[in-house]
């Protein structure tokens, strides 16, 4: 079912589109984040309501809409607001919502997130690039039957964060000169922030960054095929690392502040997609 689902919702989008206009690059876009879309010359910009099998996010921050259009030169398709298990969102949404992009010709997807840090060094409004993750959402969006038209049964994930996509974005920052960190995701359920005990807990397994979503549509993108680079905005660090009560509220204005930042750094890499196009 979900096949003919993908097949339904990129049959919507693509009669906002023109013809000729071909995708190279699927970005998702976390909380607070969702300037990037300004920035795009856009063909369309559709909400999730109208587009089948999309799920409208239930949470601040979130805008819940498809922009459709070119970033520096790039044809892109940017979700702007993504969806979390822990709002309740049926597994098949999220399904629907990362393989439309690779099936509307996507060949590699950019997320977004807002994240916790781990590390005592890399304090709040850091850029992270992820370079691996745990998943401790006790739910994996595979699980259930497999459609080999989307792909494979069993998949290695040794090599999910493409490395060449990672070694461009520091080169970028470089020009930027920019401290890019770069560490580990540990993704969590939610929606309660974690303990004091969790967050030691979750550091001695090798975590840098926490965060309540990104791991499943990383999941799904692998799955699929499409090269995956994933940037983290450090907001906070984890409970208990110091004296202060978390909120989302923080993460948001956090996520505003470094918003110009992170703008310019997928701005230039975009360029750099387009240009090797």
């Amino acid at each position: 079912m979900t096949y003919e689902a993908v097949h339904q919702a990129v049959t919507v989008i693509r009669s906002y589109l023109p013809e000729d206009f071909i995708p190279k690059l699927g970005i998702i876009l976390g909380s607070g984040l969702g300037d990037l879309g300004e920035h795009i010359d856009q063909l369309a910009c559709i909400s999730y309501k109208d587009i089948p099998g999309f799920h409208i996010s239930s949470v601040p921050g979130h805008a819940g809409q498809l922009v459709a259009g070119y970033l520096q030169g790039l044809p892109v398709l940017c979700l702007q607001g993504r969806v979390h298990f822990y709002e309740g969102t049926p597994v098949d949404s999220m399904r629907v919502m990362v393989r439309a992009l690779q099936h509307a010709g996507c060949e590699t997807l950019l997320l977004t997130n807002a994240a916790g840090s781990l590390n005592a060094d890399v304090p709040p409004g850091r850029l992270m690039l992820i370079k691996d993750h745990i998943n401790f959402q006790a739910i994996n969006p595979l699980v259930g039957p497999n459609d080999e038209r989307i792909g494979p049964r069993f998949i290695a994930m040794n090599k999910v964060y493409d490395e060449d996509l990672r070694k461009k974005f520091h080169e970028i920052a470089a020009t930027m000169d920019l401290k890019l960190e770069e560490g580990v995701y540990f993704g969590v359920l939610g929606p309660t922030f974690e303990t004091p005990a969790e967050i030691r807990a979750f550091r001695i397994l090798g975590a840098d960054a926490i965060g309540m979503s990104t791991v499943p549509e990383v999941i799904l993108a692998h799955h699929c095929g499409m090269k995956v680079v994933c940037v983290s905005v450090i907001t906070n660090y984890g409970s208990g690392m110091v004296d202060e009560v978390l909120t989302h509220e923080q993460h948001v204005v956090m996520t505003k502040m470094m918003s110009g930042t992170l703008v310019e750094l997928v701005q230039r890499f975009a360029k750099d997609m387009a240009n090797h196009e």
